[in-house]
């Protein structure tokens, strides 16, 4: 904790070495992409994208899951982060990123006992019916990338994502990135489920 404290007090010297950056942003924000991915702590989508403070509008949540569109009574803070997104920001790229050593994916993959973190277990049933990531060779690696692929059909179930795709002004896209290597890997729709490295 003592490291975090001590670059959070030394920040505004970094700041101020970049004036001219930092009070662009106090104008607002026009981020190229909305990036969906896991909240898991090793990843860190501005390390492996070189993302600049401003470029990404970020949504985390465990196993970077996506869940269904709500019912207008039951609104979600996933829902409402997309949709400000899409509709105020205007963002043009929706990116859902996967990572290697993913605990909550593999917790379903596995069939794990969640019985001692019952949010956890309701939060992957809820948003995985139930049912466990699948893949074609049967390895993690590949659950998570099909995953990934998954998080992007639920993102077409939502009114702003489909307003967007019916006017061609959005592209969606499936990430893995793999923690130990940092290499990316993305998914390319003409070459059937497989992902490819960029």
């Amino acid at each position: 904790m003592q490291s975090l404290v001590e670059h959070a007090r030394t920040f505004t010297e970094h700041v101020a070495a970049n004036a001219k950056d930092f009070a662009l942003l106090a104008d607002g924000q026009t981020p190229e992409a909305l990036f969906i991915t896991c909240s898991d702590s090793r990843v860190v989508p501005s390390l492996f994208t070189g993302a600049r403070p401003g470029q990404l509008f970020e949504l985390r949540t465990a196993g970077n899951i996506v869940p269904p569109y709500p019912e207008r009574d039951r609104p979600t803070g996933e829902a409402a982060t997309i949709e400000y997104a899409l509709r105020m920001l205007q963002v043009r790229d929706i990116i859902v990123c996967g990572h290697s050593h993913c605990g909550a994916v593999g917790a379903v993959f596995r069939g794990d006992d969640l019985s001692a973190m019952p949010a956890v277990r309701h939060w992957l049933e809820r948003s995985s019916d139930g049912r466990a990531p699948t893949a074609h060779s049967g390895d993690l690696p590949g659950a998570i990338q099909a995953h990934a692929l998954a998080q992007l059909d639920t993102l077409r179930g939502y009114p702003a994502v489909r307003e967007r795709l019916a006017e061609r002004t959005l592209g969606l896209h499936a990430w893995y990135y793999e923690v130990h290597t940092g290499s990316v890997s993305v998914h390319r729709p003409e070459h059937g489920p497989s992902f490819a490295r960029l």
